[in-house]
């Protein structure tokens, strides 16, 4: 690879980097060319687009896209592949999904809105993970929840004996 090959898959992976909140860092090492192969494609049905590079342009693409990636650098060893994704936990279920055939391939880590995740063992964590949505529609249920109670109680019997008290007060003040 030259110079300016160098320099475009540079320019690339910092302009990915630049545009992704969520960027995976896996290692393919073992897998058969056609194993790679379906792998690719269960990634791309996902959503999910994977690239390989090598460690020093990743590590100058992370430094150059002005993002803190954190320990994130430290996890550029071996083969890496570049994986990112508008949805933070597709590429864990994505890897996890294929590992049901065997091991590979490994999470080296994973920055999901500055958030590092460092391992192999964070697959399952980042998986359990909830999205922004999921967490919104939980606040709005709970902050629902009483008012809703507060309907029934006034629309069942407890809401007749309730309207009698609220009578009942407005005539004694009168």
């Amino acid at each position: 690879m030259n110079k300016e090959q160098k320099q475009a898959v540079v320019a690339e992976l910092t302009e990915t980097f630049k545009n992704n909140d969520v960027v995976y860092l896996a290692d393919t090492t073992g897998l058969s060319a056609n194993a790679t192969n379906a792998f690719r494609r269960m990634l791309f049905n996902s959503g999910v687009s994977m690239r390989m590079a090598k460690n020093t342009l990743i590590n100058i693409a992370m430094e150059n896209s002005g993002k803190d990636f954190g320990d994130l650098k430290n996890a550029l060893a071996g083969s890496t592949c570049v994986m990112v994704s508008e949805q933070m936990k597709a590429p864990a279920t994505a890897i996890k999904s294929f590992r049901d055939k065997g091991d590979l391939p490994v999470l080296k880590g994973a920055w999901i809105d500055s958030s590092v995740f460092l391992g192999d063992k964070s697959l399952e964590e980042i998986i359990k993970l909830k999205s922004k949505n999921e967490l919104i529609g939980e606040v709005i249920g709970l902050l629902q929840s009483p008012a809703k109670n507060v309907i029934s109680a006034l629309q069942g019997n407890a809401g007749h004996k309730i309207a009698g008290l609220v009578k009942a007060v407005a005539d004694s003040k009168e």
